[in-house]
């Protein structure tokens, strides 16, 4: 039986919520509280949550109660992922998480409407499934996942559509990241507009 997820976003297919340092982009150090909804069609074949991809894996969560979750926690910033979140209606969420003085981040390919209410926007967009113009438009921060030597010209197309205060990172792909560190290097060297992400966290073995 497949999830009827209802339009309001009140409900929501929870796959994980967990209390981490951010360890990708621009926020990379700092405490969150991380939500991670099920649910993504856009299919990487490097994704490291497959398990996300399935929504109705995943219960259907009262948006109420994971506020609740949200607000016991030191850090008053939280970081909704996926899977893609955007899937959903987050107007919901993100009000009540304002409501209790949080700030809300979001992660996303862009493939979906924007929805919520959202004090920054990591755009990570994808090959399989590009980003709608409302996203692009929004997005503090552009990650590109550099898998092979054909996603710099890739990364340049997105930095192009961002606005001119937008953050532009380079992250290696985990699995690659031997072969793409040093080209990553050599490229932000010579296009000083990009910043390096790496996974801190994978570094650090936390979540």
């Amino acid at each position: 039986m497949a999830h009827q997820v209802p339009e309001d976003g009140t409900l929501l297919p929870l796959m994980e919520e967990f209390y981490t340092i951010q360890g990708e982009g621009y926020h990379t150090g700092k405490a969150a509280y991380f939500i991670r909804l099920g649910g993504c069609d856009v299919g990487c074949h490097w994704c490291d949550v497959k398990e996300s991809w399935d929504a109705d894996l995943h219960p259907l969560t009262p948006a109420d109660t994971i506020i609740e979750h949200a607000k016991q926690h030191p850090s008053k910033a939280v970081v909704v992922t996926g899977g893609e979140p955007l899937i959903y209606n987050l107007d919901y969420l993100t009000q009540g998480l304002h409501a209790a003085g949080i700030k809300t981040f979001v992660e996303t390919s862009g493939a979906y409407p924007l929805s919520g209410h959202w004090d920054w926007i990591c755009l990570s967009p994808k090959k399989f499934k590009g980003p709608l113009p409302d996203v692009i438009a929004a997005a503090g921060e552009l990650k590109v996942i550099v898998f092979n030597k054909s996603d710099f010209a890739w990364a340049e197309k997105y930095a192009a559509l961002v606005p001119s205060s937008c953050r532009l990172y380079l992250q290696p792909e985990w699995s690659k990241a031997q072969e793409m560190t040093p080209l990553i290097v050599d490229y932000v060297m010579q296009n000083p507009k990009w910043e390096i992400s790496l996974q801190t966290h994978k570094y650090l073995n936390i979540p």
